[in-house]
């Protein structure tokens, strides 16, 4: 019986070690095979050297956001794909931090018990849903919000028709029979 406890408490401590590091804390970026950026830091660079912006809006209590995280930003081909074709972004939906974009300062707003970021409700076209992936062109403007958990392999057919271009000339229908799937 004490062996049995002995395991079980090891695997516990594993598994609140391994969440711990699913958990962005304000002023780290989430290890893993994603290149993540500030919002602010893509902007500059996407001045210089254009590409497309991915945003990945989520809040620190969101489950499903922590699981996208584990399960979709971790996967090798999904993460080759955000860092080759997009600066990638992940943006704290609650952040207090003021961000200024196209010439406007979008502040926290409190509301309730917590609150959210005017960007973030920019971003998600005031529908706060999370987790809510942001694709923005080279210009910075939008192409689509996706909202909700998506997979590995769903995530990466999105990416590539956004990443690649696709969108700018195929309907997304017409460009989905023709997807090579890498899973």
């Amino acid at each position: 019986m004490k062996r049995i406890l002995s395991v079980a408490a090891a695997l516990l401590f594993v598994m609140v070690i391994t969440s711990m590091t699913l958990i962005d804390r304000p002023g780290e970026t989430v290890e893993g095979p994603v290149k993540w950026i500030t919002f602010e830091e893509a902007i500059q660079k996407s001045k210089t050297s254009k590409r497309p912006i991915f945003i990945d809006v989520y809040t620190d209590w969101c489950g499903w956001c922590k699981v996208m995280d584990k399960n979709t930003f971790s996967d090798p081909k999904v993460a080759q794909l955000l860092n080759e074709k997009f600066y990638a972004v992940k943006f704290n939906g609650e952040q207090k931090e003021d961000v200024v974009f196209n010439g406007k300062t979008f502040k926290f707003v409190p509301s309730g018990g917590k609150g959210y970021h005017e960007l973030a409700a920019a971003l998600l076209n005031n529908q706060l849903s999370y987790p809510t992936v942001v694709f923005l062109d080279e210009e910075f403007r939008m192409i689509q919000p996706v909202p909700g958990y998506r997979k590995p392999n769903e995530f990466h057919m999105i990416a590539q028709f956004i990443g690649e271009g696709h969108y700018k000339s195929v309907k997304w229908e017409e460009w989905q029979t023709t997807y090579k799937s890498p899973f």
